[in-house]
């Protein structure tokens, strides 16, 4: 088969290892890649949300197989764009419709198909300008810590969790009336503070059939002890050390059925993952979120315990066969360590050579934001580059991963040293 993945980053990088080592892959284009994806695959330099030069490569290279990695195509449209041209309506596109995909698109979208199909999250409103003094009014009936979220994509930055009413209010007023985040906060949901730990949960689907991946658990924030800004993941570990049996079996009868079945029940055309990212209060699972492709830094420690053959999982998913597939899963742990560019997720510098990769022992690296530039490997994003390795605990795979993250180096490189330091 050819195979076309869509993305730039660390999920895609792990994404297109796995199917680079598939015997059913004849030919693997990335578009539009990293420096990581260019040694496994042919990077193509096509925009994610550049439909017409996406039908331009599929037809040109034959591709039988799209794999979406970022939500914007899909919350775009993308899948819809090859349903609905009669060149590409036979190719098999792995990503929800547009119409499923505003489950992560649109905060309030979530909130009410959560409600609808009785699926345990937080309480919730939301409001717009108009409804400013509404909005106001509804913080003074919540207890701290206030959580506010930009019901559009804001690049994983849109939520804000604020212990003070005053400062809840005008932060309020400056997604809604000044536009803090753009479009996406025009609308802002305001949630109750669910106290507990976090986890995310996988889950591939048919549209029909599902088989639930391993558990992850990332780190969001950019400082030490889950400090400073949200940033889009600075590591993760699988699978998730209190997620036993007996909660694994809750989170997939209350949520994860509940979730396909609804998706169904409300004709959302949807085939592809589901990220669920939960929160675990006392024994009881609840959604936080729904995004709707691999989330990332968990595809890196995701993807890598995956034993089946992807293509073979990515195929039947396409044709409606997910029930005749049996995942193989690795039982030991994985972790990654993500090292970041100096200021992120605030104003940092592109382009820094990095160097020391070849050095690298028992764990696999995968670039985020790289390129290749004059045959050096450079910076190109915040967040830059990924070591995953194994271990029979969390704290054993840590431990290989930060030795071998020593051996990289660019100028102003950070990463987290604390990992774990939560289980």
């Amino acid at each position: 088969m050819n195979i076309l993945a869509l993305g730039s980053g660390g999920r895609e990088h792990a994404i297109a290892l796995k199917i680079s080592e598939s015997p059913k892959t004849k030919n693997l284009f990335v578009a539009p890649g990293n420096a990581g994806t260019s040694a496994i695959a042919t990077n193509v330099e096509v925009g994610v949300n550049d439909f017409p030069a996406i039908k331009q490569l599929v037809l040109k290279e034959a591709i039988d197989l799209v794999v979406v990695g970022p939500e914007d195509p899909l919350v775009n449209g993308v899948h819809d764009f090859f349903l609905n041209d009669v060149e590409l309506k036979s190719i098999p596109v792995i990503g929800p419709q547009k119409a499923a995909a505003a489950l992560e698109g649109s905060k309030e979208f979530a909130k009410e198909f959560m409600m609808r199909h009785n699926i345990p999250t937080a309480a919730y409103a939301s409001f717009t300008a108009d409804s400013l003094k509404d909005g106001y009014a509804f913080l003074e009936t919540l207890n701290p810590p206030y959580v506010l979220k930009a019901d559009g994509l804001a690049a994983g930055k849109g939520v804000l969790i604020l212990q003070d009413l005053e400062e809840a209010k005008s932060e309020l007023k400056s997604m809604l009336v000044d536009s803090k985040f753009g479009n996406a906060s025009s609308t802002v949901v305001i949630e109750e503070f669910l106290d507990g730990i976090e986890l995310s949960c996988f889950v591939l689907t048919d549209g029909t059939n599902y088989k639930v991946l391993p558990t992850a658990k990332d780190y969001k924030r950019i400082g030490e002890g889950d400090t400073g800004l949200n940033t889009g993941g600075m590591g993760a570990i699988s699978p998730v050390p209190f997620a036993d049996s007996t909660f694994l079996d809750k989170i997939e009868r209350q949520i994860v059925k509940p979730t396909v079945d609804g998706l169904k029940k409300d004709n959302l055309p949807y085939i592809g993952f589901i990220f669920i990212g939960l929160i675990k209060v006392g024994d009881e699972p609840k959604v936080i979120e729904y995004n709707v492709r691999m989330g990332d830094p968990e595809t890196e420690v995701v993807m890598p315990r995956l034993k089946s053959d992807l293509v073979e999982v990515l195929t039947a998913m396409a044709n409606g066969t997910l029930d005749k597939i049996n995942l193989e899963i690795d039982e030991r742990t994985a972790t990654t360590v993500m090292a970041v560019s100096g200021g992120y997720p605030e104003a940092y510098e592109k382009g820094k050579e990095i160097t020391g990769t070849e050095n690298v022992q028992g764990s696999l690296v995968f670039h985020a934001g790289t390129k290749l530039s004059g045959g050096k490997v450079v910076t190109n994003g915040g967040r830059v580059i990924a070591v995953t390795s194994f271990g029979k605990d969390f704290k054993e795979a840590l431990q290989k991963s930060y030795q071998n993250m020593e051996k990289l180096h660019f100028d102003g490189m950070y990463y987290r040293k604390d990992l774990g330091f939560d289980l």
